[in-house]
């Protein structure tokens, strides 16, 4: 496997990749979908015994004050999980070389989930499995024994996060599209946060993956001055692994979120939820989601969607989520935008004829592990009257980013911080915010395109179709005279052509060939 360039993203602090590196080159013959889960259990066992070893330390040194280093309520009180004695780093690094290293991670994560109900289900326990080499395990652990995870310092500046989410992006690399169904890449999430902002309320996610979304939304209230008890998180995860990944992305952070196991379409474990914000990347053109079985769900009230791709199945099922103010941003393929194919332009029609439709935004190829296939974003809104922003019915925003982004390695592209604003910026100011500097469109970026435009276009929402050419740069230069330094120019060329011909010729007959 190629090792990953080290690049400038926001995941990355200095030495996530060197660390990477370390880990890979122990993995051996293992499979990285295998992989994946030992080396992330292990961060996670070693985070929270770092937090709990610090407090421990802390405790024992109060001892003379009436501190009890061994009551669990003394950890609990301040959010730290409780680490039995047998799941604590130091016993586990003092028995790595052990054969039965293996038997010792496992009794470790099941002690830790027998004293912290929060995990329950979510650890991962199959280290002591015969195909996981004890020597690269004991290796591993001597790794990750190096860095520290879980203290205050650490905590305070999300290095487990941080290395937790640079981890899981090579793994998608690593994996390819199977990888990349549980990794969203960090600054398409980010650009769905920013553009709706999703400061205060319900947040809801129902293909959540590893809970990447959450985390940015923690992030963009905690960066504005917001108090992250403002939001509630609710996500649903279909994949038992993803699932468990996804919990311990948020537990590594502190986040309290109600994230649910199981089929969202046929399981839908968040019923009567309606969201302030949804925010979501449904797996793209999925054709096996059982919807023959659904045909009459209460949820398809645009149309019912076709059995063979689930596309306008996710949007409906955030649509009925969405609560009579909420807002959604949500990837999905482009052929969303334009698609006629069994009864999915009617749907788009009548959810753009409904005024549901904020903003569409084209987004540029190769940002996705999983997929070559681009991509774009749809913005909906339930309320677009005049209520927190400008009444924005019968019109909407389209933004062509496709020529944005910059190649961080030969197959992946990210947008930069600055692209990001751009776009948000632009949303914002659109949809009339008060510290938004005026909307104007920009030909060949952004354009504010009326209903009956859409209507012209047959539905379609593919922003190239509004936005236009870009604008060129005006030419001043006098016809007469543009002419004349073209001649110039190309008798220049001939005059080249014909005396490199001739030095050829004079070539050859000097070695005695034929010219």
């Amino acid at each position: 496997m190629a090792r990953p360039k080290k690049t400038n993203t926001a995941a990355n602090i200095g030495y996530e990749a060197q660390l990477w590196q370390m880990a890979d080159a122990l993995r051996g013959s293992m499979d990285s979908g295998e992989y994946k889960h030992v080396v992330l259990g292990l961060l996670f066992l070693k985070y929270i015994s770092d937090a709990f070893e610090e407090k421990h330390a802390q405790l024992e040194a109060e001892c003379s004050q009436g501190a009890d280093p061994e009551d669990q309520d003394e950890y609990r009180a301040e959010n730290i999980f409780w680490v039995p004695p047998e799941a604590r780093w130091v016993h586990l690094k003092a028995q790595a070389k052990q054969p039965t290293i293996g038997q010792l991670v496992d009794d470790a994560m099941t002690g830790i989930e027998r004293d912290n109900p929060a995990l329950k289900g979510v650890l991962p326990k199959d280290y002591s499995r015969p195909s996981l080499d004890k020597l690269r395990l004991g290796q591993l652990i001597d790794l990750i024994s190096n860095i520290r995870v879980g203290d205050s310092e650490s905590r305070a500046k999300d290095v487990l996060g941080r290395v937790y989410e640079y981890f899981l992006s090579q793994f998608a690399s690593a994996e390819g599209k199977k990888g990349g169904e549980f990794y969203t890449p960090r600054c398409v999430v980010r650009i769905l946060v920013e553009m709706i902002e999703p400061y205060k309320g319900r947040v809801y996610d129902p293909c959540c993956g590893s809970s990447g979304m959450f985390v940015q939304s923690e992030e963009f209230i905690a960066a504005h001055g917001g108090k992250l008890g403002d939001i509630s998180i609710y996500g649903q995860e279909s994949n038992y692994t993803t699932w468990r990944l996804a919990k311990m992305n948020l537990a590594i952070r502190g986040i309290d979120g109600q994230i649910a196991h199981g089929d969202t379409f046929h399981n839908d474990r968040h019923p009567d939820l309606k969201a302030d914000y949804i925010l979501a990347n449904p797996p793209f053109n999925i054709s096996d989601w059982g919807g023959d079985r659904l045909r009459e769900d209460k949820r398809w009230q645009y149309g019912a969607p076709p059995t063979g791709n689930a596309n306008y199945a996710w949007v409906q099922h955030m649509v009925h989520h969405l609560s009579p103010t909420g807002v959604a941003g949500f990837v999905l393929a482009n052929g969303s935008m334009s698609s006629n194919q069994s009864g999915e332009g009617e749907i788009r029609k009548n959810l753009i004829e409904a005024n549901l439709v904020d903003c569409m935004v084209a987004m540029p190829g190769q940002l996705f592990y999983a997929t070559q296939i681009p991509v774009c974003l749809w913005f909906l809104a339930r309320d677009r009257k005049n209520h927190k922003f400008r009444d924005r019915r019968g019109e909407v925003l389209f933004i062509d980013a496709r020529k944005m982004g910059a190649m961080v390695d030969r197959t992946h592209r990210e947008l930069t911080a600055e692209e990001i604003s751009r776009i948000a910026a632009t949303y914002h100011a659109w949809r009339g915010e008060k510290e938004a500097v005026a909307y104007a469109d920009i030909p060949g970026f952004c354009k504010a395109a009326s209903l009956d435009e859409i209507r012209k276009h047959g539905h379609v929402l593919t922003p190239g179709r509004y936005v236009g050419a870009e604008a060129q740069e005006e030419d001043d230069e006098p016809f007469q005279e543009k002419m004349q330094r073209l001649a110039a120019t190309l008798d220049q060329q001939f005059a080249e052509s014909a005396r490199l011909e001739k030095a050829i010729r004079d070539n050859l007959k000097a070695l005695g060939i034929a010219g």
